[in-house]
């Protein structure tokens, strides 16, 4: 058990210079018009926010979580012509799939609403897909970042539907090239491209491994491009029966954490993820890596199955770079709820709330 404590963070009467410098300080990864926007509602409600409440924030609004860039505008010239695509996702991904839809009736069952997309299989059941990038957590711990990056979307799988049964994985892989010597990396704390891939190679076959899960289809690609930002895609595939990919959270519920402990591995992972890489990143954001635990997940992915098929199970999502934030986020946005944090099960008996 941890002791719930809390703290302010004074905000309401900083210039929009300092309300900057607090975002780098604490590792918001917010610009200045993000802060100012907050200030504002702090400024409305009469008080100062708390810090968890500035760490919910700063998660929800973060590009890792909210992708606030595949929703904006974008305009660019292309032979002298200016073109504005109204949105990357919406364009090129949603409005896609909602052509397919149209094409395909009763083929895709549900998208852009989950954890993962599902697809029709036979009269009774429908695959699931959820494919996801962990660049940065990959540049600066390569196989931790590949393994959590695998881990974290077979999670997504999990908590598709009511649950859906992980059944097999894939990966894409963009390194920069294993022969570049090392004077030609143009800075410092840069992990050699060929250290880089050994331990993302190793690092997502381990963990599917473990959980028993086959990576059955991949593809990599070399480039001075990827040197000092490799790109690795985790994707896993899912089965669930089309009875229980409907869910919904109600009034009276009760909110259950599953897994392994919290502990500080793994903080503010969103917004790390956010943010661009830096030569310091390597030393100052280690702990934005959580680390995995295949055993564990495997564990509670049984559980998960045999909950779901005993009708135990009404709503069920995964903590993902937010933590219980963007878990309790997703599913308590209709009802509302209350999340006991010093509940929590702890790795490390220090851990602060936020």
């Amino acid at each position: 058990m941890s002791k719930a404590v809390f703290r302010s963070i004074p905000l309401r009467d900083l210039t929009a210079d300092q309300l900057l410098d607090l975002s780098k300080r604490m590792k918001l990864s917010l610009s200045k018009a993000d802060m100012l926007a907050v200030q504002k509602i702090y400024q409305d409600e009469g008080r100062e926010p708390t810090d968890v409440e500035m760490e919910v924030i700063a998660q929800t609004w973060s590009e890792h979580c909210k992708h606030r860039i595949f929703g904006a505008k974008i305009y660019h010239t292309l032979n002298g012509q200016q073109e504005v695509v109204d949105g990357l996702f919406k364009t090129y991904i949603r409005n896609v799939t909602e052509e397919i839809c149209k094409t395909k009736p009763d083929f895709v069952l549900s998208a852009f609403e989950d954890n993962a997309g599902f697809v029709k299989l036979d009269d009774d059941k429908a695959v699931c897909l959820k494919v996801e990038t962990h660049n940065h957590p990959s540049a600066i711990e390569p196989y931790a970042g590949a393994n959590t990056g695998l881990g974290g979307v077979i999670r997504d799988i999990l908590g598709a539907g009511k649950g859906a049964k992980p059944v097999a994985s894939l990966d894409v892989f963009c390194f920069g090239p294993p022969d570049i010597e090392q004077d030609q990396i143009k800075a410092k704390d840069v992990i050699h491209p060929l250290g880089v891939m050994r331990g993302v190679v190793r690092g997502v076959r381990d963990y599917g491994n473990r959980m028993g899960i086959p990576t059955v289809n991949g593809a990599i690609q070399f480039d001075d491009t990827f040197i000092y930002n490799p790109l690795v895609f985790c994707g896993t595939a899912g089965i669930i029966p089309i009875k229980d990919i409907a869910k919904e959270v109600k009034p009276g519920h009760l909110l259950i954490a599953a897994g392994g402990r919290t502990g500080k591995d793994g903080l503010k992972g969103a917004t790390f993820s956010s943010a661009e890489l830096t030569t310091d990143s390597h030393e100052e954001d280690q702990t934005a890596v959580q680390i995995g635990n295949p055993i564990e997940e495997k564990k509670v992915a049984d559980w998960v199955i045999a909950a779901r098929e005993k009708g135990l199970i009404q709503f069920v999502t995964d903590c993902g770079a937010g933590g219980f934030s963007s878990a309790a986020g997703e599913m308590l946005r209709d009802t509302g709820g209350v999340v006991w944090l010093e509940n929590a099960p702890l790795k490390a008996p220090d851990l602060e709330s936020w």
